[in-house]
């Protein structure tokens, strides 16, 4: 049974769209057919004396008897058939020739008594057509057309124009008026929606521009003012390495502006600032390890394992770990020894990032948080996981797992896992 749904459930899928855009075409073909049967009964009981045309034949089918059958046939399909199903047609174009279902029900309606097409006529009119006065008009000749028709008394012409024509006419306004608030108050909705979205984009993008303001004017400022003291200590220094000291912290300051001002770039939404140098992956590892080395601080890399390429993607979130991990290391911990791990499987890159602690005490650094909470954020983004805490021995472990293709498996699951990951 369940197999059952699920495949009719697939099969309305694929051809609900196709439905739902035909269903206007379905609807005049239902409103041209079901009727037909009913309108040929009113054309032929028509005979008894009901309209012009039908006064003038209540002999023929004493007539007719005089005739063969062909022409007999031949002139009730005329007479009859013909009529009810070309009215049939002009209920199928109500909405694209809504003037020859008029016509059409004003005549047989005059002709044969035959009020199904004339109502129709009004209710389609109505409900698709916003020409009241036009529909007023209609109504009048088909008020007369009716009281032609049917010879009745006043309350007989009042019940019939009643029930046949008022009552369709104000049911196809109804609806024509309930469609029509409908689709405003829809388009309104979309319009107020549109508007909301707008206005949330405006103010993001105010936001945005105050952020880059602010970091333009105080962060870019402070490492503009670093990078120019630690040139002049370079150039007056003597000792060789309070002068590579100096060197190492005037080419980080200036990488630092680099990165900065692409940020602001991205951040006022300034295509013509945005950054072109291309992006830190694993390649430039080594790089920032001897940046931090050189800097004083112990730094021991290990590469296990082996797998395909990575994507850029993971290579670039694995570098900002990285640089994350030393980074908290040397804020919070100097002096101490730091351990960088990087194992590769077929599935996945596991990188950690480990320090003892402190060589000795140190006073609290300002912290914002911010730092892991947006390295969580990247790596989440990736597929990933990222954990971080305090080590027994009083340092610090910092440890991200990166999916470098459909996260399937588990970390059990890997023939060579990491000898470094926790309860191994």
């Amino acid at each position: 049974m369940d197999a059952r749904g699920r495949a009719f459930g697939a099969l309305w899928s694929r051809n609900r769209d196709w439905w739902w855009s035909r269903r206007l075409v379905i609807a005049d073909a239902l409103y041209a057919v079901l009727p037909l049967p009913f309108s040929l009964l009113v054309q032929v009981a028509s005979t008894g004396g009901i309209g012009v045309l039908g006064r003038l034949l209540v002999p023929l089918p004493d007539a007719l008897g005089l005739f063969s059958v062909p022409f007999t046939l031949i002139m009730g399909m005329l007479l009859f058939v013909a009529p009810a199903v070309w009215a049939a047609a002009a209920v199928f174009l109500r909405r694209i020739r809504p003037q020859w279902l008029l016509v059409t029900g004003f005549a047989l309606l005059l002709l044969y008594g035959n009020f199904v097409p004339a109502a129709i006529a009004l209710y389609s009119y109505a409900l698709y057509f916003g020409n009241r006065r036009l529909l007023v008009g209609w109504f009048a000749l088909y008020g007369l057309a009716m009281v032609t028709a049917y010879q009745a008394n006043f309350v007989g012409q009042v019940f019939l124009i009643g029930i046949l024509l008022v009552i369709p006419m104000t049911f196809g306004l109804w609806v024509g008026t309930r469609r029509q608030l409908i689709d405003r108050l829809q388009e309104r909705a979309a319009r107020l929606e549109r508007e909301q979205h707008m206005m949330a984009e405006q103010a993001i993008t105010a936001e945005r521009t105050r952020i880059a303001r602010e970091m333009h004017d105080v962060v870019a400022h402070r490492v503009s003012l670093m990078v120019l003291h630690a040139g002049g200590l370079e150039v007056s220094a003597t000792d060789p390495r309070t002068v590579e000291a100096a060197g190492l912290i005037r080419t980080t300051g200036r990488e630092a502006l680099s990165e900065l001002r692409g940020i602001l770039g991205v951040l006022r939404d300034d295509t013509a600032a945005a950054p072109t140098a291309p992006q830190p992956v694993l390649a430039d590892l080594e790089r920032l390890v001897g940046e931090w080395r050189a800097a004083g601080m112990e730094v021991t890399r290990e590469d296990t394992g082996q797998g395909p390429p990575l994507p850029a993607g993971v290579q670039r979130t694995a570098y900002r770990i990285v640089q994350e991990g030393l980074t908290n290391a040397a804020k919070h911990a100097p002096g101490a020894a730091v351990t960088l791990r990087l194992h590769r499987n077929p599935g996945r890159l596991e990188v950690e990032v480990a320090n003892g602690p402190a060589a000795a005490p140190v006073p609290p650094m300002p912290r914002s948080g911010f730092g892991l909470t947006g390295l969580h954020e990247r790596v989440v983004l990736a597929g990933g996981d990222l954990t971080a805490g305090p080590c027994p021995d009083g340092g610090w472990r910092m440890r991200a797992i990166l999916r470098t293709d459909s996260p399937s498996g588990t970390e059990d699951e890997a023939p060579d896992g990491d000898p470094h990951a926790p309860g191994r």
